[in-house]
Formats: C-alpha cells, structure tokens, sequence
C-alpha cells in the first residue's frame, strides 16, 4: 500500500512540476508578447510624430506633402495590435481594471470561485476571438483582400490580432491552471 501511495506522490509531483514548467512558459511568451506590445506602441508614436512633422514641414517647403498617406490606416493596425500584444501580460502582472468591492467582502473559497468562473468566461471570449480573427485572417489571405490606401494585404495586421488575442486566451488557460493549482495568479515582476 505504501508503494502505491508514493508512486501516486511522484506522479503527482511530477504532474505538478510540468504544469509549473507550462505555467513559466506561458509567463515568457506573456514577456515577450508585452515587448512586442511595447514596441508596437512605440512605432506608433513615431508615426505620429512623423505626421505631425510632416504637416508643420510642409507649409514651410513646398513640395513637402500635408501628410503622410498611410499614417491613419497604420495607426490603426498598431492600435490594434498594441491592445492584443499587451493584454496577456497585463493580465499576469495583475493590470487590469477590477472591481474588488466583492472580491474583498469574500470568503477566499468565493474569491477562487469567482476568479475561475471569470478566468473561464474570459477564456472562452479570447478563444472565440481567437479563432474569428484566425479565420479572418485566413480569408483575406486566400482571396489576397488589400487595403484600399497603401495596398497592403491585410491578413499580415488581422494574423498579428489574431496571435495577441491566441496568447491572451493561452494566458487565460494559465490562470485558471494558477487557480486550481492554488498558485498566484499575479506577479508584479513581470513588469519590472
């Protein structure tokens, strides 16, 4: 009997430490899809500023034109991509908005209780939009769809949506894990 029980400690162990291994690299992509977040805002800014060059130039020289003809669609794409990049790591490091009037009047059992079924509900969203902008992507790569300003094929801004939003819900998938595993599903280092 005693055999069994520590075989069945060891393969709980192990069990534990590869959730603990899947739980680390999902905290590194979250890492890495924050950086790319980052740098999506960061390109967006010079964007702006570009434009904003652009226009206070060109009533100085001539031949400089008002704007920048792909500035507004651009800035849509990163706009978009910046959220999804940076959603899974934000909610890692706990930056989220959230409304901690019941989560502090709660019995630890009902705050878990709570943070499961919205780990879930918000799994089952980043999972919908996932595959939604995987298969719009996919669309508008098949029937080569492009924007009407610059002619760029929009599968490349819609497929980027669509791997933010896959890392989101894979985030989401982590944290329900943390939940039930009794791990933190918080950790402030990550932004550091």
């Amino acid at each position: 009997m005693e055999n069994i029980e520590s075989g069945a400690h060891v393969t709980g162990s192990r069990g534990r430490t590869f959730a603990q291994k899947a739980l680390l690299a999902i905290d590194t992509l979250a890492r890495l899809d924050g950086w790319l977040g980052a740098l999506c805002l960061f390109l967006l800014c010079l964007l702006m500023i570009a434009g904003i060059v652009v226009r206070t130039l060109s009533s100085v020289v001539s031949w400089l034109p008002k704007d920048i003809p792909i500035a507004w669609e651009y800035s849509s794409y990163l706009m978009a991509v910046t959220f999804t990049f940076g959603a899974a790591l934000t909610l890692r490091a706990g930056g989220h908005i959230r409304v901690r009037v019941l989560l502090s009047n709660a019995s630890p059992a009902v705050v878990t209780a709570l943070e499961c079924i919205s780990s879930a509900a918000g799994l089952a969203f980043a999972t919908f939009f996932s595959i939604a902008m995987t298969h719009f992507s996919y669309q508008a790569y098949t029937l080569d769809e492009r924007s009407l300003a610059s002619n760029t094929p929009l599968w490349i801004p819609e497929a980027l949506v669509a791997f933010g939003a896959m890392l989101l819900a894979l985030q989401l998938l982590a944290r329900l894990g943390q939940l039930l595993l009794g791990e933190p599903v918080e950790d402030k280092n990550l932004i550091r």
